[in-house]
């Protein structure tokens, strides 16, 4: 097929500042053009917040931009080089079968990047086709707005078409693309790779933009390259901190699949945990349990310190003073993630204040839900309720002790009880994508051709703090099996 140029009617508004990085960082590449593609799913909210027209999204123009057989005007399609420790090992990596179309500048002054994601082979491909699942790029698409829904910074699904072609994975599956959205593609990985294989200018050069795009204020620091790091340092603990709160798990946590922006990248074997164990894990490559509900804290701090072994040359002239600068800052990890970690989980609690018990109180509510093997995201939506016989602890004397512990900490606030309450709610989902739910949808979807069980499943996402009697239906657990739940990358 003969790339042409889309129109701009569709309000594409492209800049490509990446593009103007050193050559080195990436490969300019065109998309390769699919067979038949077809508009599965559009996020018309999305769209407009973005100035794009959805409608037009949903013309054959539209479908042919989405799934790369038009290059939209203003963009420069590339693919990004990375690099990335996979499962704790170095290795080369980048785009292999994504393209950065360029950065969308939006109504509101933002700048996000827009991204294809199966648009076929890069010079980073190695043995792969570059191509993507259909079902895979759904459950990306339902996922990232689920956090979204949930408040949690990460990625967005613009839309997924089909490419009217069949790619093989373990079985014979139809082909799809996702455009995501992104604050940016820099990645911990990104620096790794510049570090490794790029020049000293490379690298700071990548520093200054990465600095200038998204810690404009570190201007005004004397070492702007430190705080380059402790303010991606203070993001992740963020980041990581609500994960755990909500019960994610991202399921493989490679430095490439961190991104410096503080937004959660790349759903792959990703799973929400149902019955509370810090042990859990789904991904089926994740045999050791190195991703681990309980492990993603101090793995986040481990891809940091990845994070700060490029910026050395940047922090100080001298080797050894740089590496004082960068064990400070890492070390600042565990007490931020901490302390991020525990004010939400008073929240949580209905606490609004602190005292020194608070934590005792927490932990051992989370050790009685490990040891009864209590649902995570129920237990708290059944404190919320004020419903306490509905969780799988009711009954114990322990208990029974710990609630009595739990009303008099409540009771001993200058908040009233409607405001403990009204803060449960705000911080305790009603919902989350519960991993059945997510199969079903994903079934319906790739089986059938029925995307109306993915789209009532989308819209009850949509508020996850509503508490509405829509919500009650996806908020059963599954059916006892023997066999665990396991996640595959979907590659």
């Amino acid at each position: 097929m003969t790339e042409i140029k889309a129109t701009s009617k569709t309000g594409w508004n492209f800049d490509n500042s990446y593009a103007r990085l050193p050559e080195s960082l990436f490969t300019r590449q065109a998309p390769t053009p699919v067979r038949a593609p077809k508009p599965i799913i559009l996020n018309d909210r999305l769209a407009a917040s973005l100035g794009i027209n959805a409608q037009a999204l949903q013309t054959e123009e539209g479908a042919a931009v989405l799934a790369g057989n038009r290059v939209p005007e203003g963009a420069e399609p590339l693919a990004q080089a990375y690099a990335g420790h996979q499962f704790g090992h170095f290795t080369m990596l980048g785009d292999g079968r994504a393209l950065l179309l360029g950065e969308q500048l939006t109504p509101r002054g933002e700048r996000v990047d827009i991204q294809l994601k199966g648009s076929g082979r890069t010079r980073y491909s190695r043995r792969g086709d570059g191509r993507a699942a259909l079902g895979p790029m759904l459950r990306e698409y339902i996922i990232s707005e689920a956090m979204n829904a949930l408040g949690i910074p990460t990625t967005r699904s613009l839309a997924v078409v089909t490419t009217g072609e069949s790619i093989l994975r373990e079985t014979e599956q139809p082909g799809a693309i996702l455009t995501r959205v992104a604050a940016s593609h820099l990645r911990v990985g990104t620096f790794q790779y510049a570090a490794a294989w790029g020049s000293s200018q490379d690298l700071q050069a990548l520093a200054d933009y990465t600095l200038n795009r998204h810690f404009p204020e570190a201007d005004a620091e004397e070492n702007r390259y430190l705080a380059l790091l402790r303010e991606v340092i203070r993001r992740q603990a963020a980041l990581i901190a609500k994960w755990q709160l909500v019960g994610f798990i991202h399921g493989v946590m490679n430095t490439d699949n961190m991104a410096l922006s503080g937004e959660t990248i790349d759903y792959g074997p990703c799973a929400f945990m149902d019955v509370y164990d810090p042990a859990t894990v789904f991904s089926s490559i994740d045999i050791q349990g190195r991703y681990a509900y309980g492990n993603q804290p101090h793995i986040a701090a481990w891809n940091l310190a990845r994070f700060a072994e490029t910026l050395l040359p940047l922090l100080h002239e001298s080797d050894a003073e740089a590496v004082k600068l960068a064990e400070a800052a890492i070390s600042d990890f565990n007490e931020l993630y901490h302390r991020k970690w525990l004010g939400g989980m008073r929240a949580k609690l209905g606490i609004h204040n602190e005292e020194p018990e608070d934590e005792s109180l927490i932990e051992d509510l989370l050790r009685m839900m490990q040891k009864e093997r209590a649902d995570y995201t129920n237990t708290f939506r059944a404190l919320t309720l004020d419903k306490p016989e509905d969780t799988a602890l009711y009954g114990t004397g322990e208990f029974t002790k710990w609630y009595e512990l739990w009303q008099a900490r409540l009771g001993r606030q200058t908040e009233p009880r409607s405001s403990s309450h009204q803060l449960m709610r705000s911080s305790n989902p009603a919902v989350i994508p519960r991993n059945h739910r997510v199969e079903e949808a994903l079934e319906a979807a790739v089986e059938q051709g029925d995307y109306s069980v993915m789209e009532r499943l989308l819209d009850v996402l949509s508020q996850p703090y509503a508490y509405s009697p829509e919500q009650e239906d996806y908020t059963t657990l599954p059916e006892p099996s023997s066999c665990p739940y396991r996640t595959f990358c979907g590659t």
